[in-house]
């Protein structure tokens, strides 16, 4: 993984986005985003901590990364 990437958005949202952050990053509404996790769907992983729905940044970056790749 690209540590720019990371690094971005490690400076930009801190070691962990919320729902609302992601959908952002990812350019969805978060409404679309939890169908998107409920479904399996989802093409970043996510985990409930307190309750609450997280994704890590690496794993947000990894992500990045390989649609990159993907348009290479």
């Amino acid at each position: 993984m690209s540590l720019m990437t990371q690094a971005y958005l490690l400076d930009k949202y801190g070691p962990r986005l919320d729902i609302a952050q992601l959908a952002d990053v990812l350019d969805l509404t978060p409404k679309t985003l939890l169908n998107q996790i409920s479904a399996g769907t989802c093409s970043v992983r996510t985990y409930l901590d307190g309750g609450k729905r997280w994704a890590d940044v690496r794993d947000v970056a990894e992500r990045f990364d390989a649609l990159r790749s993907q348009a290479a």
